[in-house]
């Protein structure tokens, strides 16, 4: 097991989370589930919420979670303060995305609420799969399951995801401490060659004017996944 109850001496506890939403677009659209897996304490956190809108259908057919499974079931006002205690303080919050999706639902849902915003730190698994395993052609969570032999689960639902997560981020960072993997994952990354698209490979200095003011007029190089190579584009002087 990576982590153990002698994790807890270091300044860092990780938290393996995931939520479960009724569209992707955080300031519109609300958490219906939310789940947590402590692997120092060995103890899980899940909780079916009640979003207070309807939830669309092609949010249903992702996640299963219907509005008659959620009508009782209390705010995420009412469950936040259960969740900032299970997560505790000096903790690093672990969810796959979590940069581009399951951090701005959950900033949007305190600040909804009025809620404080906790200490927290964040660390993305999907970031670090898409840095450390460029061998691999797609880094889904469920990709990473089948590349390193763990068992299906029930895919889309949020403990399930988390527990899949858990032994996915077990199976990447090998032996790594969590801030060994912190330290990896925020060092500057050197970038010399198109990482996608129709030039892909081709040396930065070598791609064609248009294409990079191309790239940078539709917002592609804006992305969090991109600043790297937008930076790199600057030092260059081709952007």
């Amino acid at each position: 097991m990576l982590f153990s109850m002698e994790s807890l001496k270091k300044p860092l506890r990780p938290i393996f989370y995931d939520t479960e939403t009724t569209g992707i677009k955080a300031d519109r659209e609300r958490i219906v589930e939310l789940a947590a897996y402590d692997p120092v304490l060995d103890r899980t956190f899940e909780m079916l919420i009640n979003p207070g809108i309807p939830i669309p259908k092609e949010a249903t057919d992702v996640h299963k979670i219907t509005d008659a499974m959620v009508a009782d079931k209390p705010s995420f006002a009412a469950v936040a303060e259960e969740f900032v205690t299970f997560c505790g303080d000096d903790t690093v919050l672990i969810a796959h995305n979590n940069d581009a999706f399951d951090v701005h639902f959950m900033k949007a849902e305190f600040s909804r609420n009025n809620l404080s915003w906790p200490s927290w730190i964040f660390f993305d698994t999907l970031k670090w799969a898409r840095r450390y395993r460029p061998d691999i052609p797609k880094h889904s969570l469920q990709f990473l399951r089948e590349i390193y032999g763990i068992a299906a689960n029930n895919a889309h639902r949020a403990l399930d995801d988390v527990k899949v997560l858990y032994e996915v981020f077990c199976c990447m960072v090998d032996d790594l401490t969590i801030e060994e993997a912190m330290r990896l994952l925020n060092q500057p990354r050197i970038v010399n060659n198109m990482p996608f698209g129709k030039h892909q490979g081709k040396l930065l200095k070598d791609l064609p004017k248009d294409y990079v003011q191309w790239l940078d007029k539709s917002g592609a190089l804006d992305k969090e996944d991109n600043k790297h190579l937008k930076q790199a584009l600057v030092d260059l002087g081709v952007l």
